[in-house]
């Protein structure tokens, strides 16, 4: 049998092998002290996590800078780097996305009533009217409204504002509640209403039309029609929307809701 040795053979102080992880070839350093962490080669960032309110400020600036129509869930999921089905787990629908955008816009909402009187009517009129212009500035989205309301903080916020002004009218907590739908329902209908207009070019040619019919009508086949002319037509779209605020003001202070049995 050989003699032990008295000294160890020498080796090389450093060997190298290489292998792959996860599709990248990676140098190992038999002799160094600290793993050498992989780079990835992977070109983009990492993509954020989808979140609710992530969905909805991005689609706020697809609608800004393309439009309503275009803002559909392919759109946005292309936006977002995701697949279309992914939206579905934060959003269940086109309409229900588009209520979420128009809460976003009811961050605009004037509800301090800046610019008004002190008195109660003054100040809610001026953040209905804040409320309405809204939706005048985004018609298409005013238009989605009539099947899909707002159920975010923002527009909680609308509401509680205006309850809490028709609480100073001296009306009763139930008067307060079914007037504020009432209110709420006119503005949306009237900034609806303006955004079909808006969307037909053939709106103007039919109010032209409409305007000579009631011009020339003969007071003994339509003598009411006559003797209303040409008040039917008149005042400007803003005088009429105050008006109505004001019917309806007056109407919610002054009639009882109805009773269970009723």
């Amino acid at each position: 049998m050989a003699p032990w040795p008295t000294t160890m053979p020498s080796y090389p102080t450093t060997r190298i092998r290489t292998g792959r992880c996860r599709g990248e070839r990676v140098r190992y350093d038999r002799g160094m002290s600290a793993k050498r962490e992989p780079v990835s080669r992977r070109e983009r960032p990492a993509k954020p996590a989808l979140s609710r309110q992530g969905i909805v400020d991005t689609a706020v600036r697809i609608m800004r800078a393309e439009g309503l129509e275009k803002l559909t869930m392919r759109r946005l999921a292309q936006e977002l780097d995701t697949g279309p089905a992914s939206l579905y787990v934060y959003v269940a629908n086109t309409a229900e996305l588009h209520a979420a955008v128009l809460d976003a816009l009811l961050g605009e909402v004037d509800l301090a009533g800046e610019g008004a009187g002190k008195g109660w009517r003054d100040r809610l009129l001026a953040v209905l009217t804040s409320y309405t212009t809204v939706l005048f500035e985004h018609p298409q989205l005013a238009r989605s409204t009539v099947v899909a309301r707002p159920s975010g903080e923002n527009y909680l916020n609308l509401v509680e504002r205006l309850l809490e002004l028709l609480s100073l009218s001296g009306a009763t907590r139930e008067q307060a509640a079914w007037g504020v739908d009432k209110l709420i329902q006119h503005a949306t209908a009237t900034a609806a209403e303006h955004a079909t207009q808006e969307d037909d070019p053939t709106a103007r040619d039919d109010w032209n039309a409409l305007t000579r019919v009631l011009d020339t009508v003969e007071a003994t086949t339509h003598p009411a029609i006559k003797a209303h002319m040409p008040a039917l037509l008149s005042g400007t779209p803003t005088a009429r929307l105050t008006w109505g605020f004001d019917v309806l003001l007056n109407g919610i202070t002054s009639t009882p809701v109805p009773g269970p049995a009723e």
